[in-house]
């Protein structure tokens, strides 16, 4: 590999180190216009392993909106990124595959903001699928592989049903 495509491939991984980093931060604070603008047009989401929906950007962050309400406190850590670069056959495009773990701890908006401990955490894996446009790399899709949650007693019966 030559210098420059070494340079190039590099400056790739942290851009979409940085979109991934967007993506949680759009979301952690509820900015749902900086979270629409993650993806190109017709990009889409799937919250279902996670009790949500799945559907184009704009139907999903409308209901993160009014689903995320709920919590006054909310911070999604995506560590473990696996980057995969490759090349769509009918598209002169650039693709790239990411799969990352997660953890989301949450606070109910009930607690207020004082500083206390998260009460909702959850955690599993996503898998995003980037397109590089011109304004750079963008989300075609996400993927939410919830693994596991915990809930406290007095609520869990209701988050789950």
């Amino acid at each position: 590999m030559t210098q420059r495509v070494e340079l190039a491939t590099l400056r790739d991984r942290l851009a979409v180190d940085e979109l991934v980093t967007d993506y949680a931060v759009a979301v952690d604070d509820g900015d749902w216009a900086a979270y629409r603008s993650l993806f190109v047009p017709g990009g889409r989401a799937d919250y279902r392993s996670a009790g949500g929906i799945e559907g184009d950007a704009g139907q999903v962050a409308a209901w993160l909106a009014e689903s995320m309400r709920v919590f006054s406190m909310r911070q999604h850590l995506i560590v473990n990124r696996r980057v995969r670069f490759g090349i769509l056959e009918q598209d002169d495009g650039d693709t790239a595959r990411v799969q990352a773990e997660y953890i989301n701890p949450m606070r109910f908006a009930e607690h207020g903001d004082a500083a206390s401990a998260p009460d909702f955490v959850c955690g599993g894996r996503y898998a995003f699928g980037l397109l590089r446009t011109y304004d750079g790399w963008r989300l075609r899709e996400v993927v939410v592989q919830e693994k596991w949650r915990r809930l406290p007693d007095r609520i869990a019966p209701a988050m789950t049903d």
